[in-house]
């Protein structure tokens, strides 16, 4: 099962002439799930290869407006282009409040539209995986989102299949999905006899704007990929606790101490760049990058390799852009 996180916006609180405000999108399998909105993230998906797919569902970790603002007039452009499909909107309390207000910016929608309030400690479950919710330390009711996903069976034994007489089809598919299975002889096969030790799924965690603090550490041990705000550097650590935000040494720190596969640092300051965030985060933890928007990072699992990020991965090429489609309200 493929998983990946496309960062379409990596700008604190104001969009520069290379960065959006905050928006990332987490693909696994078919599923696209986008985690805050900010100003202009539709135009963002429209640059990207990814195009402005019929989003299901949005997250937004809190309500200050770099987070949330590029969503009214996603919800319109759906609307403009006759979308029927329901779409759902989580957030934390407040979030019908405020809709009661952004309504009057979107109007009248043609498909079904559910608000879903959210308090840390929720956990969405979704068949092969879980969406945790955690509390963060910010200065706004917020939260971050972990996506944790189950065990997997372990690796099917062809030789002990064989030389148990399992044969060749359907019955070894049984016990590779945890069931046992009755042989033509009468014995019965169990899956531990097939199968190896259970195989851990994967964690990535996104922690919207925070603070470092305990809560975000727990939700990030042992995570393949860890997303945590960077607004500062060091010399700026008091402004940084004053605004409840977090400084790349500090955030490299939890990674360490969390033991994180890959640490990705994002929501920077216009007063800097992404390289010296960089560099100051990799001498406490080396395995540490800074997105610019359209990057890709590639979650295998763990047997496969490490994450990678793919530099430009979501960048629409020159010759794959396509005349846009006349919209007509």
């Amino acid at each position: 099962m493929d998983l990946d996180l496309v960062f379409l916006g990596t700008s604190g609180s104001v969009p520069t002439a290379q960065r959006a405000p905050s928006a990332l999108l987490l693909r696994r399998g078919g599923e696209r799930l986008l985690f805050d909105c900010g100003e202009g993230t539709q135009r963002q998906l429209l640059r990207s290869n990814v195009g402005l797919v019929e989003l299901r569902e949005v997250f937004i970790s809190h309500f200050h407006a770099d987070h949330y603002l590029g969503l009214p007039g996603m919800l319109k452009t759906f609307a403009l282009r006759g979308r029927e499909l329901p779409l759902t909107v989580y957030g934390p309390r407040g979030l019908k409040d405020l809709f009661s207000t952004l309504r009057r910016v979107f109007g009248r929608l043609p498909y079904a539209l559910e608000l879903v309030e959210l308090r840390p400690g929720d956990v969405l479950e979704r068949g092969e995986y879980n969406l945790v919710t955690f509390a963060v330390a910010h200065a706004v009711e917020s939260m971050g989102f972990a996506l944790v996903e189950h065990p997997r069976p372990g690796r099917f034994d062809v030789a002990a299949a064989d030389t148990l007489g399992v044969p060749s089809g359907p019955e070894r598919g049984l016990l590779q999905a945890g069931e046992s299975v009755q042989l033509a002889d009468g014995r019965v096969v169990t899956p531990d006899e097939v199968l190896g030790a259970p195989r851990p799924g994967r964690r990535v965690v996104l922690s919207g704007d925070t603070a470092t603090s305990p809560l975000v550490l727990e939700a990030s041990r042992g995570a393949e990929v860890l997303v945590h705000e960077a607004t500062f550097l060091d010399e700026e650590r008091e402004r940084a606790a004053e605004t409840a935000h977090a400084t790349a040494l500090e955030v490299a720190e939890l990674a360490r101490e969390a033991e994180v596969g890959l640490l990705a640092l994002t929501h920077l300051s216009n007063r800097y760049f992404g390289p010296e965030v960089a560099r100051e985060a990799r001498t406490i933890f080396p395995d540490t990058v800074v997105p610019k928007d359209f990057d890709v990072i590639d979650v295998p699992f763990s047997e496969r390799g490490a994450p990678q990020l793919i530099k430009g991965g979501a960048a629409q090429r020159r010759e794959e852009r396509t005349p846009e489609a006349e919209v007509v309200p």
